[in-house]
């Protein structure tokens, strides 16, 4: 449990704690912005494929709460929505995504904000949420808990650090995306500040149920466990 506990902070720690920190800079300063990019991949995949192996290899015992029938179903109502996020948002233009900030000389667009995103700027980061909230609602293992919370931790506030540097970093550009957009799924929506085209959604949506549906029939030779 104690190993679970470090490698979520491992993960947690190099993920958000030197991207959203003065060490960020300094890192930069020293190695330049491909050098520490490079270095930031190797240290994350490292301490991903840690957490994602031990929780692989711990004996599961002791329960938070019980799983029962309705979580089950449950997880399994959240998950297309997660997908449909998650990825939906590679299907548009993004300027959150790394590398992708030049794409805000057009965010005076009233329509630059499309698909997914017209949902949440941060469609990846909230589909990883759903996804985790779903795993954590069906397992209900405390190592499942310090898995999949240690995922719910690094995207939920991932996207408010984002937010913070991209705020800093861009300027005008971003406040004019950021005036269209939310963080919260459908807060713009229903502030009136986008709206929801539903005629936008459809390839995303197909794709996540095609996903969704391979996922279900390969579920059990990832992870050990069948869900329908």
């Amino acid at each position: 449990m104690l190993q679970m506990m470090i490698a979520g902070v491992l993960l947690l720690g190099t993920h958000l704690g030197v991207s959203s920190s003065g060490l960020r800079g300094r890192l930069v300063a020293a190695l330049g912005e491909k050098g520490y990019l490079g270095l930031y991949s190797l240290v994350s995949l490292a301490t991903l494929g840690y957490l994602i192996w031990l929780y692989g290899e711990q004996p599961r015992y002791d329960y938070v709460w019980s799983p029962r029938p309705a979580l089950y179903i449950a997880a399994q109502v959240i998950m297309p929505f997660a997908f449909l996020l998650a990825l939906g948002g590679f299907l548009v233009k993004n300027p959150t995504n790394v590398g992708m900030e030049g794409l805000l000389r057009d965010a005076q667009d009233p329509d630059f904000a499309r698909g997914v995103t017209r949902i949440t700027r941060h469609p990846f980061q909230w589909g990883v949420v759903l996804w985790a909230i779903a795993h954590l609602v069906a397992n209900g293992d405390t190592v499942s808990v310090i898995f999949f919370g240690t995922f719910l931790l690094l995207s939920g506030l991932g996207t408010v650090l984002i937010d913070r540097k991209k705020a800093a970093r861009l300027g005008g550009g971003w406040q004019a995306y950021a005036a269209r957009t939310s963080n919260l799924p459908f807060l713009a929506i229903a502030q009136g500040r986008n709206r929801l085209v539903l005629s936008e959604l459809w390839q995303p949506l197909l794709l996540a149920l095609v996903v969704y549906a391979l996922v279900v029939w390969g579920h059990q030779w990832v992870s050990g466990v069948r869900i329908i």
